[in-house]
């Protein structure tokens, strides 16, 4: 089949510092409660904390930061401290690609194991942590404020990366 339309190229690339209230505004998108760009930028200072964007250049426009991620290691652990995709661009396996950059740099850095906490309500992320080898190894209750789930429940979760 000719295609007409050429398709919108996806990379996967370093936040830079000074995208801080992109990161606002991205998160607001995923999110109901969102992280300040002081916060933003407080994480990316530190040395120990991966930050990836996951980009669409699109054919017409400029190019757009389509969702991130955030991972913060110590020792031979990691823990995902967020991860969010535009509501517009969800559905699409951004979250997926993003993640999976993730835990191959996170394995090529010696990173033995990686944790995370979801909202147990949030369905479309468990089911990608699921796919990904992630397991379920504890609960928190109370963890989040206005979740999918009345008690705002996190489920913590566990991925043995060696």
């Amino acid at each position: 089949m000719i295609e007409f339309f050429p398709r919108s190229r996806i990379f996967i690339d370093e936040i830079r510092p000074a995208e801080a209230e992109t990161l606002v505004d991205v998160h607001a998108d995923a999110f109901a409660q969102a992280w300040s760009a002081e916060d933003f930028a407080a994480l990316m200072a530190n040395d120990n904390v991966m930050s990836l964007a996951i980009r669409r250049d699109p054919v017409f426009g400029a190019r757009r930061l389509a969702g991130f991620a955030l991972l913060r290691s110590a020792a031979d652990e990691a823990e995902v401290l967020t991860i969010a995709i535009r509501r517009s661009s969800q559905g699409r396996g951004y979250g997926r690609l993003l993640m999976e950059e993730a835990l191959r740099r996170l394995y090529r850095d010696r990173i033995a194991t990686c944790f995370l906490e979801v909202d147990r309500g949030n369905e479309p992320a468990l089911g990608l942590y699921r796919a990904l080898g992630f397991e379920v190894v504890g609960t928190r209750k109370g963890y989040y404020r206005n979740a999918a789930d009345a008690e705002g429940s996190a489920l913590v979760m566990r991925l043995q990366l060696r």
